[in-house]
């Protein structure tokens, strides 16, 4: 009898568990969909334009609607017969999070990352020219922050790098993912997709990104070589906050 008592408490408390780290319906965790995408969820760390982990980021994990995540798969496909794979670097985003990066831009003497992220661009600028916002289309859970990398080559995680985030030569880049000019969230008009002075690599490795992603129904952002949205996104209207771990 004892012993039936305890097995039914364990199985309710990882009943419980189970639930309580349960994704929303309609949502999936992308290493589900597609497990040989590299994940490297820059605000889950410290390597991220604040400097710190990000507040609704419990684990470096990437969350997406199924629809998203299966396109996204789709996209792997086409990438490695390229011999690429994807890296993604930011996917669902908690609006706690979004909410923290916009009360981090209003504290202007925090300038720790400004070398690093936003050498060109006053920090107390970043809200009126765009690089911050109230709302995210990430919190909706259909877009997607990412590059490619060579599978070939060894796949890393990003290490901080206090260099400007944009250059002609590979003295800007932390990973090792192709070389695009400016590395992820560099808030400089140089991450724009058609911005003019890169070197032919680069504009070259840009259009192949932004080739595999409209194939499989991504819309670009023009400001941002490394962000896009599912053009029939499931939840258009909806802006979610539940934690990722």
């Amino acid at each position: 009898m004892k012993q039936t008592m305890l097995k039914l408490l364990f199985l309710s408390t990882l009943l419980l568990s189970q639930l309580a780290h349960a994704l929303p319906q309609g949502f999936v965790y992308l290493h589900e969909r597609a497990p040989g995408i590299v994940e490297d969820i820059r605000y889950a760390g410290s390597n991220n334009f604040v400097g710190n982990p990000i507040p609704g980021y419990d684990a470096g994990l990437c969350i997406l609607t199924f629809q998203a995540a299966d396109q996204l798969a789709k996209v792997q496909e086409a990438a490695l017969k390229q011999n690429y794979s994807l890296k993604v670097y930011d996917c669902y985003r908690p609006q706690r999070a979004v909410d923290a990066f916009y009360q981090w831009s209003e504290k202007t003497k925090d300038t720790l990352m400004k070398k690093a992220f936003y050498p060109r661009v006053e920090k107390k600028n970043l809200f009126a020219q765009g690089y911050i916002a109230k709302s995210s289309g990430h919190s909706r859970g259909s877009t997607v922050d990412l590059t490619l990398v060579k599978i070939k080559g060894k796949l890393t995680l990003s290490s901080a790098n206090s260099t400007a985030c944009y250059g002609k030569t590979l003295a800007y880049l932390n990973d090792n993912s192709i070389n695009t000019g400016t590395r992820f969230d560099c808030f400089d008009p140089s991450a724009h997709v058609f911005y003019p002075d890169l070197s032919s690599e680069q504009k070259a490795n840009r259009q192949l990104l932004r080739r595999l992603m409209l194939a499989q129904g991504f819309k670009p952002y023009g400001k941002e070589w490394w962000h896009f949205t599912l053009k029939n996104e499931p939840y258009p209207n909806t802006y979610f906050d539940f934690l990722v771990r």
